[in-house]
C-alpha cells in the first residue's frame, strides 16, 4: 500500500537501510520531481542509560543536527537536502536523488580502473570533501556505495547521516563507545573508538583510492574484526607491487594517506588535491557530443564546463546509409504500461535494494524490450545485461550467466579492443561460469587466454593462476597442475606471509592433490 510522508512525498521503493533508518525512492507530489527520503523511528537507536534526556529527545537533536549540516552545505559534490520534519512516531529527512551508478557498483563492473579514472575520482572527492570539513564535520562513513557517479561523470559525495559536528556540543550525541563507518575503509583511530578528525576520512579515501587501482580493498580479511584488526596493525601494500604502471608519486600519496598515525597522514583535502593535481586528465579541446556508456569520472575535467548532449543522449548519430529504408520509431508504450526509462529506474532501485529475484525477473523481461526498441548495441541494452549478469553471478545461476557474459565480452571487445579490463572481466567471470558448470577443458582454455591478455603485475593474474591449477588437475594433468598451485603458493607466502587466507587456501589445494601425483608431496598429510 502506497504511503505518503509529510503529507507530499509518495513513497515508491526502499533503497537503502542503515544505522540512521531506512532511504526511500520517492515523489514529491507538489513540485512533480524524484526524491530520496530517509526514514528514522525515534526508537530506532539504543542510546546509553543515564542521560537526562529521553532516548526520542537524543535522537531528534542529531537528526535536527544533521538537517541542518546537510542544508548548509552547498558544492556540486554533495548531495542537496530539501526538506525535513516529523510524521507520526517517524523523522524524515527529503534529499535529492542522484541518477548513475554508485562507485561500489562501478568498480565491481569496471575495475581496476585506469590510473587517470581513479585521480579523477579522488580529485573529485578532495573538493567534496574540503568543503565538508570546511563546514567542521567530518564524514565518518567515506566507501564506495556512499558516492554515486552521474552518467556525466559527476562525482557526489552522498549521506552525512553518521557526520559528526567537531565542536564539543556535537560530538557529545555520538554514541559513545560505538565505531560508526565501514570496517573496510575505516581509519586505525575510528576502529578503535578514539577521536577522529579530518584525516580520518582521506585515511578512507586511501583505501578508496588502492582498491579503485588494485580491484581489491587494501586490508582484506574473512571478517569483519579481521579487517579491524589488520586497519590498526598491519602495512599496506605498495601498490606498485600490484600494479606496475602505477606513477610512484600516486604510490607515495597512498601510502601517506594510509598511515596508521593521523598526524602523518596529508593535512587536509586540499593538500591531496594539490598532490593529485599533475595526475589529473586533461582538457580534451573539443567538444563533447554523446555521453559513454558508463559513467567516466574522467569526463569533468576533460570537458569543463561544457553542455550536455541534446536530451542526455548516450548514444552516437547514426551513420548516413544511402538509400536506406525509412526508419520505423519504436511502438510507443500503451495505456498503462510502464515507459522503458521507468523500467530501466526500477530496475537501478531493485539492485539497490538487494531483491535479486525481482531484478532478475523485471531485467528477463526487460531486455527483448530494449533490444527491440534500441538495438544490441544500445548502451541501455549493456547496462541492463550487465546488471542480469552480475545478479545472476550472485545467485549462482551459472548456465544463465554464462551467455550474457558472452555477449557483454563480445560487445566490450569490438568497442574497444580484445585487450578491454570489461571484456576481460567478462571473459574471466564466463570462465568461472564454465568451471561451475563442469566445462573444465572449456574453462582452463578460457582461464589461460585471459590471462595471457592481462596487463603484468595485474591484480586478478594470482586468481587465474589458482583457477588454471585446479583445472589443469580437473583435465588429469595433476602434476602440471600441483607445480602450478606449488610455484603460485611460494610467491604468495613470500609477499603476504605464511599465516595469510591465500596461502591456507593454496596448501589445502596441494595437500588434496597431493595423492594424485608419483613425486614425493611436501605438503600431503
Amino acid at each position: 500500500m502506497s504511503r505518503t510522508v509529510g503529507g507530499r512525498y509518495l513513497l515508491d521503493e526502499k533503497i537503502g537501510h542503515g544505522g540512521m533508518g531506512q532511504v526511500w525512492a520517492a515523489r514529491d507530489q507538489q513540485l512533480g520531481r524524484s526524491v530520496a527520503v530517509k526514514l528514522l523511528r525515534t526508537d530506532a537507536v539504543p542510546y546509553p542509560a543515564g542521560r537526562g534526556d529521553s532516548q526520542g529527545d537524543l535522537l531528534r537533536q542529531r537528526f535536527l543536527r544533521e538537517c541542518r549540516i546537510g542544508a548548509s552545505l552547498d558544492h556540486p559534490g554533495l548531495v542537496t537536502v530539501y526538506d525535513a520534519g516529523a510524521d507520526g512516531d517517524e523523522l524524515y529527512l527529503v534529499m535529492q536523488r542522484v541518477p548513475g551508478l554508485s562507485l561500489a557498483d562501478l568498480i565491481a563492473e569496471e575495475g581496476p580502473f585506469t590510473v587517470e579514472r581513479a585521480v579523477a575520482v579522488a580529485g573529485q572527492l578532495c573538493a567534496a570533501l574540503a568543503a565538508v570539513h570546511g563546514a567542521r564535520v567530518v564524514h565518518r562513513d567515506l566507501k564506495p556505495s556512499n558516492v554515486m557517479v552521474r552518467p556525466d561523470g559527476r562525482v557526489v559525495l552522498l549521506d552525512l547521516g553518521i557526520a559528526a559536528a567537531i565542536d564539543p556540543a556535537a560530538t557529545r550525541l555520538t554514541l559513545t563507545g560505538s565505531p560508526i563507518g565501514s570496517p573496510a575503509y575505516m581509519a586505525p583511530e575510528q576502529a578503535m573508538a578514539t577521536d577522529t578528525d579530518r584525516r580520518s576520512d582521506l585515511y578512507a579515501l586511501g583505501c578508496m583510492l588502492h582498491e579503485m587501482l588494485a580491484g581489491g580493498p587494501p586490508f582484506p580479511a574473512p571478517t569483519a574484526l579481521g579487517v579491524l584488526r589488520r586497519q590498526v596493525d598491519d602495512p599496506p601494500q605498495p601498490l606498485r607491487a600490484l600494479r606496475a604502471e602505477v606513477p610512484p608519486v600516486l604510490e607515495e600519496l597512498v601510502l601517506r594517506l594510509l598511515a596508521k598515525q593521523p598526524d602523518r597522514r596529508p593535512a587536509d583535502a586540499a593538500e591531496v588535491h594539490a598532490l593529485l593535481l599533475p595526475l589529473l586528465p586533461v582538457p580534451a579541446g573539443r567538444p563533447r557530443t554523446l555521453l559513454p556508456v558508463v559513467p567516466d569520472p574522467a569526463d569533468p575535467y576533460r570537458y569543463p564546463h561544457h553542455p550536455g548532449p541534446v536530451g542526455g543522449a548516450v548514444l552516437p548519430p547514426p551513420p548516413p546509409v544511402p538509400a536506406a529504408p525509412p526508419v520505423v520509431p519504436p511502438p510507443a508504450a500503451r495505456p498503462g504500461q510502464e515507459t522503458l526509462a521507468g523500467a530501466c529506474a526500477r530496475l537501478s532501485d531493485l539492485v539497490a535494494a538487494g531483491r535479486h529475484t525481482e531484478v532478475l525477473d523485471l531485467s528477463a523481461r526487460l531486455l527483448p524490450r530494449a533490444v527491440a526498441e534500441q538495438g544490441e548495441a544500445a548502451p541501455l541494452v549493456h547496462t541492463v545485461r550487465a546488471i542480469r549478469a552480475r545478479t545472476l553471478l550472485a545467485e549462482r545461476h551459472w548456465g544463465e550467466a554464462l551467455p550474457e557474459l558472452r555477449l557483454l565480452a563480445a560487445a566490450a571487445a569490438a568497442e574497444r579492443g580484445p585487450h578491454d579490463p570489461a571484456a576481460l572481466d567478462h571473459r574471466r567471470h564466463a570462465a568461472r561460469c564454465l568451471e561451475q558448470l563442469g566445462l573444465a577443458h572449456d574453462a582452463l582454455a578460457e582461464y589461460r587466454a585471459v590471462l595471457a591478455a592481462l596487463p603484468p603485475g595485474s591484480p586478478h593474474a594470482p586468481e587465474l593462476r589458482e583457477r588454471i591449477g585446479l583445472q589443469l588437475a580437473a583435465t588429469g594433468h595433476a602434476e602440471t597442475g600441483w607445480q602450478t598451485l606449488l610455484e603460485l603458493l611460494l610467491e604468495t607466502e613470500r609477499r603476504h606471509g605464511p599465516h595469510h587466507p591465500d596461502v591456507r587456501r593454496l596448501r589445502t589445494h596441494l595437500e588434496q592433490l597431493g595423492a594424485h601425483r608419483t613425486t614425493t608431496n611436501p605438503y600431503a598429510t
